[in-house]
């Protein structure tokens, strides 16, 4: 049976910019084009009328983590915190309403809530004391806990700190209740995971899924998959062989102290990759996370920051290649985590030696977040044929006081450089990095247009010279992401063959507007040729 979607403005994202109706059989679009041809190419296709409203491919979150962000909507909000005593109060509320809680998670807290003091175990412990709390920084970089986490850690004056991670420290040499980095992703990660059921990941995927779906996404790329994610996906998907939407994952290698350990990890991604392999679960890669972030100090810049530390790379040169020549040669995409300017060239460096160590075959790497990058390795990302990979969301002006802050000097000047980036002829692929910022695309879609933002609109602009016309930031949320990850011929366009995975918006934001993004919802969206959210209209 063909459903003839009729009388939209059905933006495509191909090179036949604009269509008024969609066929869809089987799941899969056969025609995008004008009312009058689609009802010669099928007189007696089931209608289902659009009224005129606007149509787009369904976003494609170019980086996200799934799991984690289901997780994260269950912990206490921090985010719009406003000083120690907001913190402290919410805290103490989230533990009085749960008493038997083995621990008390936060999530999103922002270092100007601090107005200046650092952030220790003291503060925390004035309201917990009995429990560990372990609060995720907005970034997820780093955690905050408190005395009865840190011995539930085991982490004292003794411990030492983990390759490419910290575990800040008083004069006298104790924790203080700060962990950046490794010091979360090896201790805090893993202490926390071994508590989590099964059915706990697999109620926070499905939040995640319904989330998504209600605002429009049809299709995802987690950027940190693991075993025990895995698993909950694959228990998604053993109903009937699907997922509510199509995800691509890129599983996570971290640092080891050898070598040969490090590129074990790379051949278990190549093995996984193998099996899971299909159009709704696929492990297209693996993720390497070169630095840290600018508001914590630890991206790697070539310069100091303004309080004069200066962070060096998780992955330097020598440990990175290697590395990066494996999983190239294994044919997996590589992304790597790299907001610094050092971290890009890095990046950069190493993917230029797989290439001269496997030679000149079809390739496409990424490169995530890239906050800074100096011109040169502008014009090298393109020339690689890497993609960047950004998120509008990082660069909303409500959040950006501290990061400007700790560089204090012109490369604030060069922050989230997109159109320099696409000038040099290198693909763009816009997500969100849930949880670290939120996930819905309209309101980060009105961000990369205006660069103004989504939290606070009556704030000045961030460099608004890099703001990106509306055709371009639709595109690179859509075609250009399913491009990141080798799904051009599966999705992001509307166009013959490709899947039928498309949004129908209340409003057309190409007559009211960029500012009208911040309101407009998702009337319906379809997966495969199926509505997964809203109602169809005969």
């Amino acid at each position: 049976m063909i459903t003839h979607y009729r009388d939209g403005r059905i933006f495509t994202a191909s090179d036949e910019r604009w269509a008024t109706s969609l066929l869809v059989e089987d799941g899969r679009i056969v025609f995008a084009g004008s009312i009058a041809d689609a009802e010669k190419h099928a007189p007696d296709a089931e209608v289902i009328g659009l009224d005129g409203a606007f149509v787009l491919p369904g976003f494609v979150d170019a980086h996200t983590h799934l799991v984690m962000m289901g997780q994260a909507m269950h912990k206490v909000d921090l985010f719009d915190a406003r000083d120690v005593p907001d913190i402290q109060a919410r805290l103490r509320a989230a533990s009085e309403a749960d008493p038997a809680a083995r621990h008390i998670l936060g999530r999103s807290w922002l270092h100007t809530a601090l107005h200046g003091e650092p952030p220790s175990k003291d503060i925390i412990d004035a309201v917990i004391s009995d429990r560990p709390v372990y609060l995720d920084s907005n970034d997820c970089h780093s955690a905050w806990v408190n005395s009865a986490a840190l011995r539930e850690l085991g982490i004292d004056s003794g411990t030492p700190d983990p390759i490419g991670g910290r575990i800040e420290r008083d004069g006298a040499g104790q924790p203080t209740g700060m962990l950046y980095e490794t010091a979360v992703t090896t201790l805090v990660w893993p202490h926390l995971a071994r508590g989590v059921s099964d059915d706990d990941r697999d109620k926070a995927l499905s939040a995640a899924f319904d989330h998504y779906l209600r605002d429009g996404v049809t299709s995802a790329i987690d950027m940190a998959m693991n075993p025990e994610d895995l698993a909950t996906l694959d228990r998604a998907r053993r109903a009937d062989g699907s997922l509510p939407m199509r995800v691509a994952a890129h599983w996570l290698i971290t640092r080891e102290e050898s070598v040969e350990a490090n590129l074990r990890q790379v051949r278990e991604a190549a093995r996984i990759s193998q099996v899971h392999n299909g159009p709704w679960l696929d492990v297209v890669g693996i993720k390497l996370i070169l630095d840290g972030v600018i508001d914590s100090c630890t991206a790697a810049m070539k310069e100091p920051y303004s309080d004069g530390s200066h962070s060096g790379p998780i992955w330097d040169r020598e440990a990175l290649r290697p590395v990066v020549a494996e999983a190239d040669a294994l044919g997996l995409q590589i992304a790597m985590h790299a907001i610094g300017d050092e971290a890009s060239e890095i990046a950069l460096d190493a993917v230029e030696y797989a290439i001269d160590v496997n030679g000149e075959k079809s390739r496409r790497h990424r490169i995530e977040h890239l906050e800074t990058v100096t011109e040169e390795n502008v014009q090298r990302l393109a020339r690689l044929g890497v993609v960047a990979s950004m998120q509008p969301v990082h660069a909303d002006p409500a959040i950006q006081d501290n990061w400007r802050a700790m560089l204090g000097d012109h490369r604030v000047k060069r922050g989230f450089p997109w159109p320099e980036i696409t000038d040099a002829g290198a693909v763009l692929a816009l997500g969100s990095d849930a949880p670290t910022a939120p996930h819905p695309p309209l309101p980060n879609m009105y961000i990369a247009t205006t660069r103004k933002s989504a939290i606070d609109p009556e704030l000045p602009a961030n460099l608004p010279q890099y703001a990106l016309p509306m055709v371009e930031a639709l595109t690179h949320a859509t075609r250009d992401a399913a491009y990141s990850c080798r799904w051009e011929s599966l999705t992001g366009q509307l166009r013959p063959g490709l899947a039928a995975d498309f949004v129908v918006l209340d409003d057309n934001p190409f007559e009211s507007g960029a500012e009208s993004l911040r309101e407009m919802s998702v009337r319906m969206t379809v997966v495969n040729g199926r509505v997964v959210h809203g109602a169809t209209h005969r």
